[in-house]
């Protein structure tokens, strides 16, 4: 059985590396975020321990206090959920990396509050594939948008795209959503967006990371498989 934190982060480490190869494809190319919303600060610093440094909230919220509880360890924050136009400014004033941009407005107002201080924030857009209701995301007849006007952003980075599918029954049921991300990506960069914007594929969770780097996730998001069941 794979019980510690550290010994499930190993296991997945060499599933992720094994499906990279299968694929053709570095290991190096997927970076695994460690989803610790709900968490406690001790399971955060038990993966730190074990060599992971990309750590993932869901919450505005719940991810500074976490951060303000992790000062003394060299982390990378991700926030994953949806940003609130109330909480843009906490949001990129604080993490490395936000995942969850779909509308001009967030990405404006990230983008303001993080030139406000001098700091440079990385983005994704997330991209609703699906139409649920239940989940946040841009259409993908609005994303060029974005992304153009992610080009006049004075400390915004907009750096990939993210999209979280329908929970599937099986890891093969979300394939066909991974690929229609990885096809509008390459649909766009025909179109003339700049590579820079375009550099990251955020797609794939405990249940379907493999599937996902077959199709080209360069982030996988992986919560339940290292912590243990919420």
């Amino acid at each position: 059985m794979v019980s510690s934190i550290a010994d499930r982060l190993t296991h997945i480490r060499s599933r992720m590396e094994a499906a990279a190869a299968t694929a053709g494809r570095s290991p190096t190319s997927v970076r695994l975020i460690a989803v610790s919303k709900t968490f406690p600060i001790d399971s955060i610093r038990e993966a730190h321990a074990a060599g992971q440094r990309d750590f993932g909230e869901n919450r505005v919220q719940e991810g500074l206090q976490k951060i303000a509880q992790t000062t003394d360890l060299d982390i990378r924050w991700h926030l994953l959920g949806h940003v609130q136009g109330n909480k843009a400014r906490k949001a990129s004033q604080s993490f490395a990396m936000i995942q969850s941009v779909d509308s001009l407005d967030v990405l404006r107002k990230l983008d303001s509050s993080a030139d406000d201080v001098g700091r440079i924030v990385e983005l994704l857009v997330q991209v609703d594939l699906a139409g649920e209701s239940t989940k946040s995301g841009a259409q993908p007849d609005d994303v060029p948008a974005i992304l153009e006007a992610a080009e006049r952003c004075q400390a915004a980075r907009v750096v990939g795209l993210m999209t979280i599918p329908p929970r599937p029954e099986t890891p093969e049921d979300a394939r066909p959503w991974f690929r229609r991300l990885r096809e509008l990506r390459d649909l766009w960069l025909q179109d003339g967006v700049p590579p820079r914007l375009l550099g990251e594929l955020s797609m794939g969770m405990s249940g379907d990371f493999e599937v996902a780097i077959s199709e080209g996730a360069t982030i996988v998001r992986v919560g339940t498989a290292i912590f243990g069941s919420r």
